[in-house]
């Protein structure tokens, strides 16, 4: 079949990168290897950012690849799949990453907060896509994934029903202990 229809494959997602205002690289995945190289990858992110940062659509044919993107504040975020990859398929995982970090950030998408959990979206990352392939698009399951424990969260910062849910764990398990005491 000379131009007709390529074999589907489940490597659908090229790379997926956040940037800076400036363009700079926050995060970055890289699952082909058509840009080998941290210096080629930088390369195609500068000219990506250059060609992204003023425009106004969400979509954009670049170097031979589909890119979707979307902007906040000071953070671009960007997924890139193959030229004969569907759109919308792209944007979903886009979706998925911005509304899981948005999650993850608590609202307050923007550099420094992006900086402060970056091992957590880094998690994300790698829950939404393995190798190419889209594991997760929901965000809220992305979300769960990769959430940080309770424990590890400041006491002024947990909300009621953490703590509640956090006592009553403890009390169960003292229970548990004093019924096997007693057994013995």
């Amino acid at each position: 079949m000379d131009g007709g229809i390529l074999e589907p494959s489940l490597y659908t997602v090229k790379a997926m990168a956040i940037l800076d205002n400036d363009g700079n690289r926050m995060l970055a995945k890289y699952y082909d290897d058509q840009f080998p190289t941290p210096k080629e990858q930088k390369q195609f992110e500068k000219n990506l950012f250059s060609k992204t940062h003023r425009a106004n659509s969400e979509i954009i044919m670049f170097e031979g690849l589909t890119c979707v993107y979307k902007s906040n504040v000071d953070l671009f975020f960007y997924v890139v799949g193959s030229s004969q990859e569907n759109e919308l398929i792209l944007a979903s995982v886009l979706n998925a990453l911005y509304d899981a970090v948005n999650q993850i950030l608590r609202k307050n998408v923007e550099k420094r907060a992006l900086f402060e959990n970056l091992d957590a979206v880094y998690l994300a990352v790698d829950e939404i896509c393995d190798g190419g392939i889209i594991l997760d698009a929901d965000s809220t399951s992305i979300v769960q994934k990769v959430a940080i424990r309770s424990d590890d969260i400041p006491l002024g910062e947990q909300t009621v029903a953490q703590q509640i849910s956090k006592k009553l764990e403890v009390l169960q398990s003292a229970k548990e202990q004093i019924k096997w005491s007693l057994l013995k």
